[in-house]
């Protein structure tokens, strides 16, 4: 995976690349490519503060004589990183991939007529995460005085990226094959909210104890230290894509959407089309800011490639009606008012809806035997559904993100598509938004564990077809994290929850609406009370085969004398 940034301090670059690194990861740097005359006086030596300088004065010279800036930053820095599964590379190699890498961006190309631009590669060991990985250091001037073109530069390090996995026989991006993504967290930008977080935490405690230093007098040891807590804390932006998820997948029109965001805690606020206040085009949120911080607004494409607006709302009725209705609670979320018109969002379900929600998801795990694994739309929509009712249930039931949440985090990914939004088909995928819809309303106290359990059971179902789904298209990477994260993760929680409330009797109560789940029941209580298969309270008997005589056959003759 390539990671682009762009600065003006060759100097700076090149002592962090043959220093100790932020968590002293950096061991034995040295070069592994770059041009002829670094790699003639340097070759693969350790590198050291003075040999680091000497270096950045070398690829800094064209723009230092020839006196040429470039905006944004004459120093091109990418990383190139293979994930900790595919092991080591040895220096070789990755001054093959470099070269080519270089070649590819178009910086230093026999076959251009311009002069090549100064870079290197530098290879310090695995990175903290034990991922193989080495630094390209480019001067965007090149000896000729020109300037390397660095236009779209991301997507094109991404290509090259790609076009190098293939001629090196490295592991392939799966995301881009399959045109399916998840957007990461830059790491400037998780730093950047991490520190932030850290800061108004230590403020808020201090208002209580006026004995503690501020945060500034704090030792620098001690702010890394909660800096470094934060960052590992579930981020900001990956919480709001779980609860918009739930409400969405919930919710039954637009409006309702909007309502059942506001009751989860979230800041609403729409995007407008030019000089409109009744025709909305998006949407961000944000979560409510502890004393001390600022709301960080995520439009809904940014949270996830499922949940932009336009993509939302292909599951809720098109008609005016609707559209006006859903324009007037937008507007009451903007303005901090209450809802215009209430909904089901705020009503008591039937304890019968779980029998019948949950004979609806079997009707879903049904259809979709018909749904070929080419229709990517229809798996992404049933991915999406199942995660956003994991994400109710987590809500319901977890204080503090635990394994329900990282469970529809990753089954999330599956509806990470980038085609355009296309009209829903009719199907009976809208039927898991009643799952979602009793999960959010499930009990601490085990009150309906057993139809509770019988719906999840179902759910999981529906889980381990879209991990099929992604083996028959061989997306094995995230085929394994679906059975891995998710429904590992659900079987062991509703283990849990069923030995922590107890079945007992109430088996009885699920052998009419599912014969399959009440007899996995029964086999488990069996196994925990060290009872025979079916339950039975006497061990199978164990008796030894009747013997039977053999009748005496033809007399074999001797060997011979």
């Amino acid at each position: 995976m390539p990671n682009v940034v762009r600065g003006s301090r060759m100097s700076g670059l090149m002592m962090y690349l043959a220093g100790p690194g932020r968590h002293n990861e950096h061991t034995e740097p040295h070069l592994v490519a770059g041009d002829s005359a670094l790699m003639t006086w340097y070759d693969d030596n350790e590198l050291g503060r003075d040999a680091a300088l000497a270096i950045a004065r070398h690829l800094d010279e064209p723009r230092r004589v020839l006196g040429i800036e470039v905006d944004g930053g004459h120093v091109w820095h990418c990383s190139l990183s293979l994930r900790a599964e595919e092991g080591l590379k040895t220096d070789e190699e990755w001054a093959a991939i470099a070269r080519d890498f270089v070649t590819e961006m178009g910086f230093d190309d026999p076959d251009d007529a311009r002069a090549p631009c100064r870079w290197v590669a530098v290879r310090h060991g695995v990175s903290s995460n034990g991922n193989d990985h080495i630094h390209i250091a480019v001067n965007l001037v090149r000896e000729d005085g020109t300037k390397a073109a660095v236009w779209n530069d991301f997507s094109r390090a991404q290509k090259a990226a790609r076009a190098l996995e293939v001629r090196h026989g490295l592991e392939q991006l799966e995301s881009a094959r399959t045109q399916r993504a998840t957007r990461g967290y830059d790491p400037a930008e998780r730093e950047a909210q991490a520190r932030g977080r850290a800061r108004a935490a230590h403020e808020r405690v201090r208002r209580t104890d006026r004995a503690l230093p501020t945060w500034d007098a704090l030792p620098a040891a001690e702010r890394h230290a909660q800096v470094a807590a934060q960052t590992s804390a579930d981020q900001p932006r990956h919480a709001l894509a779980r609860v918009v998820r739930g409400c969405a997948t919930a919710a039954a029109d637009e409006g309702e959407f909007v309502r059942r965001m506001r009751r989860a805690g979230v800041l609403v606020r729409p995007r407008y089309a030019e000089g409109t206040t009744d025709v909305i085009t998006g949407y961000s949120v944000a979560a409510r800011p502890q004393y001390g911080e600022r709301p960080i607004w995520y439009g809904g494409r940014h949270l996830g490639r499922d949940l932009s607006l336009p993509r939302l709302r292909e599951e809720w009725p098109d008609d005016p009606a609707a559209a006006t209705a859903a324009a007037a609670e937008w507007n009451a979320a903007k303005r901090q008012r209450r809802p215009v018109a209430p909904g089901r969002e705020t009503s008591e379900f039937d304890p019968a809806a779980w029998g019948q929600y949950t004979e609806h998801l079997a009707a879903v795990r049904e259809q979709l035997r018909a749904v070929p694994v080419q229709d990517r739309e229809a798996w992404a929509r049933l991915a999406r559904h199942s995660a956003g009712a994991l994400a109710e249930w987590s809500r319901a039931l977890e204080d503090v993100p635990g394994p329900i949440a990282a469970a529809a985090d990753t089954l999330s990914r599956s509806a990470q598509t980038r085609r355009p939004p296309q009209p829903a088909p009719a199907s009976s995928l809208p039927s898991i938004a009643g799952a979602a819809l009793l999960l959010a309303s499930a009990s601490r106290s085990g009150h309906g564990a057993v139809a509770e359990a019988a719906m999840v059971r179902q759910l999981m179902k529906l889980v381990l077809a879209v991990a099929k789904m992604h083996e028959a298209a061989r997306e094995l990477r995230q085929a394994q994290a679906v059975r891995d994260q998710t429904l590992v993760q659900m079987e062991r929680l509703t283990r849990d929850r069923e030995q922590r409330f107890g079945f007992g009797d109430r088996v009885a109560q699920v052998e009419v609406n599912d014969p399959e789940l009440a007899a996995s029941m029964r086999r488990r209580e069996a196994a925990r009370a060290g009872l025979g298969p079916a339950g039975s309270p006497i061990p199978t008997p164990i008796e030894p085969a009747p013997h039977r005589p053999v009748a005496p056959g033809p007399k074999r003759p001797g060997p011979r004398r």
